[in-house]
């Protein structure tokens, strides 16, 4: 096997085989909601104080440039005062001074045309020291948020209603990196966003490791034993089901979204026989009660985050850095073992492997003359490992695995979470 010097370019093109094409059709037919708030934003060149004024602009600068190029001479698309036009674009009036120069009649040499307007002036990469917009799912006061602040402190924190919004909102330029959930101590892997890891082009840029404390929440003046429903995220429900049961809660377990959002919930609706599973923040910020504190089954209850971004950081040697990859093969899952044997080999610790379901192809027929045919299942493969890309070890691991598959894709390769481990503590929550 030919060895892969640092230089190869194996990682930077992210998808090594094969290579799609990037469809958004679907995408943006899908809604999007507590993404952005209309807040008032000045975008670059002074165009415009919201989003609706820059598409307002972008259109009429469009327009404009078009005529001139048509070297067309009527001047209707311009009112009397060329220099303030009023627009309405997608329902949302507005006034942008663009500073338009009238077709000349005598087609006297005009000054050059504006540029048109890119995406980097509807959303520019953050500059050094400005605040990053950080999509999460769920609603303010949700672990996701609170790990949104550990690994982007003084972030603009933006929340989804779903996963695939966040991963939307990052491609969409709405947000400039999603925290997302991808395993917990307790409950295992977020399959969900495993998949959408597949389905989407985001990088994974970081990780961050929360410890989890659960509360149980209510209305001011209610009592455990008023209580008859405990609502929360399904994962929480089951991390705190032992201690549900000590306390002698006689009480119906409801799954809803997120762990905030039922704290939000009870609060919206004033259910004073319903209580809500999360955290001491939630609490705070709805105007609920703490009934029970750290009510989790196990204290060492740690959910993982993965940080994403539209492009990928440059690997470095010079701190612990992690990999992570997903694979297939035509022929099923036979050759896990070669694939494995090659980061062994190099003496590169693994640190999780999950298989997920092949949507494209999720049962594969085997025809046998002599037995019949044989149905066997499809399965990606995700797996962490402990060295970076910029290891001549890595690459040379991977282009190994490559000869294997018919499938491969780095994710990401970035910094390990590397702060000190401690149990939850009802302090954690107050990020």
């Amino acid at each position: 096997m030919q060895a892969v010097s640092p230089s190869h370019n194996l990682y930077s093109s992210s998808i090594i085989y094969p290579s799609k094409p990037r469809r958004l059709n679907h995408l943006t037919r899908l809604p999007i909601r507590c993404v952005y708030r209309y807040d008032s934003v000045q975008f670059p060149n002074g165009v415009g104080s919201s989003r609706a004024d820059w598409q307002s602009s972008c259109a009429i600068l469009s327009s404009k440039v078009s005529s001139q190029d048509q070297g067309s001479g009527d001047k209707s698309i311009l009112p009397s005062n060329s220099d303030h036009l009023a627009a309405a674009v997608n329902g949302h009036k507005t006034s942008v001074d663009l500073n338009l120069v009238p077709i000349d009649k005598n087609n006297k040499p005009q000054p050059p045309a504006q540029k048109p307007l890119t995406i980097t002036d509807l959303s520019p990469a953050p500059m050094h020291g400005s605040q990053l917009r950080v999509a999460y799912q769920g609603v303010p006061g949700a672990y996701s948020e609170a790990a949104a602040g550990k690994a982007y402190p003084n972030c603009e924190a933006i929340p989804c209603d779903q996963f695939e919004v966040a991963f939307q909102a990052v491609e969409l330029w709405i947000a400039d990196r999603a925290v997302l959930p991808v395993e917990n101590s307790l409950g295992g892997s977020i399959h969900r966003n495993y998949d959408l890891l597949l389905r989407h082009r985001l990088h994974i840029v970081g990780e961050v490791q929360l410890p989890v404390h659960h509360c149980l929440l209510a209305l001011p003046g209610v009592r455990k034993e008023y209580l008859t429903r405990v609502i929360s995220h399904p994962q929480a429900l089951s991390q705190c089901e032992h201690t549900l049961t000590k306390l002698g809660l006689n009480v119906t377990r409801e799954a809803v979204d997120d762990t905030a959002g039922a704290a939000e919930y009870i609060a919206a609706n004033n259910l004073r026989d319903t209580a809500a599973i999360a955290s001491a923040r939630a609490a705070e910020l709805y105007g609920l009660q703490i009934l029970a504190d750290g009510i989790q089954d196990d204290s060492s209850n740690v959910t993982r985050f993965v940080m994403l971004a539209r492009e990928p950081i440059i690997p470095r040697t010079d701190r612990p850095f992690k990999t992570s990859i997903v694979f297939a093969h035509d022929k099923g899952t036979s050759v896990l073992f070669k694939v494995l044997s090659a980061f062994a080999f190099r003496n590169i610790s693994l640190t999780k492997i999950e298989s997920r379901p092949h949507r494209n192809r999720p049962i594969r027929l085997v025809d046998d003359a002599n037995v019949g045919t044989a149905k066997h299942f499809e399965y990606m493969f995700y797996v962490d490992f402990e060295a970076s890309m910029a290891d001549v070890r890595a690459q040379n691991a991977l282009a190994e695995v490559q000869e294997f598959t018919s499938f491969l894709r780095v994710l990401g390769s970035y910094p390990m979470d590397m702060t000190p481990w401690c149990p939850s503590r009802g302090d954690e929550q107050s990020l």
